[in-house]
């Protein structure tokens, strides 16, 4: 494994007779892109918002960068270097696609900075349009672009905010064909000098994209390795199968998508 960047350690997270979380203990290195999968009420939304400070753990600890984030406000996950998108975008309909972008950089600039900001498109906004493909839209308000290139915007708020680590949540779904190609080859550029954590569903999405992959079950890690790894596990194939019910005749995804490797 690559130099650890973020580290999970008996992560537990317990809403009153619930546990949405018991006992994670996860490390994600440096430069990688890990993919988290389960199915529907298996932690994995809870996991990020634990990792990003939007939920506290009951006990556990969350290193990044060596630096302890356990009960951390989100502002200050922020500042150390994790950005975050959800599974509906968060644009501002009514801004320019160039101004939602240039506002996410604002964040890091002082008071001083913020008032001799030039007018116009700066190189920094103008590299990260340019990087998810949105660069001809700048002058669009937020509001008239299509779902996936809504979904670019967001990677791009969160490319201008330069964090370490992306955690991106289910980034493709509701994509056409297309949409999904050009978001898993961006990914994977995003990867090339910085960290990325996806929830997908997306089966055929994952064994395209995906080098590394942990798959959580009931709050617990059930296996972490490779996508062909994860696929032949037996556990894996048992869980996505038992919520199909053994007499139903509907494969699960992770099933379904190991048969059709293996045709």
């Amino acid at each position: 494994m690559s130099t650890p960047l973020l580290e999970l350690s008996g992560i537990r997270v317990v809403f009153g007779d619930f546990t949405a979380l018991d006992g994670i203990d996860l490390t994600v290195g440096e430069g990688e892109l890990r993919f988290l999968i389960g199915p529907n009420g298996a932690g994995k939304t809870t996991l990020i918002d634990v990792v990003t400070g939007r939920t506290r753990p009951t006990s556990g600890t969350v290193t990044f960068a060596g630096r302890r984030l356990t009960r951390r406000g989100e502002h200050r996950v922020v500042r150390a270097g994790i950005g975050r998108t959800f599974q509906t975008a968060v644009v501002f309909e009514e801004l320019t696609v160039a101004d939602n972008v240039d506002l996410a950089a604002s964040f890091r600039m002082n008071p001083i900075g913020l008032l001799r900001r030039r007018r116009g498109l700066s190189g920094p906004v103008a590299a990260v349009l340019d990087r998810v493909g949105l660069a001809a839209l700048a002058d669009h308000r937020a509001g008239t672009l299509s779902h996936g290139r809504r979904q670019w915007l967001e990677i791009a708020m969160l490319l201008a905010q330069d964090p370490r680590l992306l955690l991106l949540d289910e980034p493709v779904a509701g994509m056409n064909a297309d949409e999904r190609q050009r978001t898993g080859e961006l990914l994977t550029e995003i990867a090339a000098d910085r960290t990325v954590i996806v929830v997908e569903h997306d089966m055929d999405f994952l064994r395209r994209y995906a080098r590394d992959v942990t798959v959580l079950h009931e709050g617990r890690v059930l296996t972490e390795g490779t996508v062909a790894e994860v696929q032949a596990d037996p556990r894996v194939q048992e869980v996505y199968l038992g919520r199909g019910g053994a007499g139903s005749g509907a494969a699960g995804p992770v099933a379904a998508a190991a048969n059709e490797e293996g045709r």
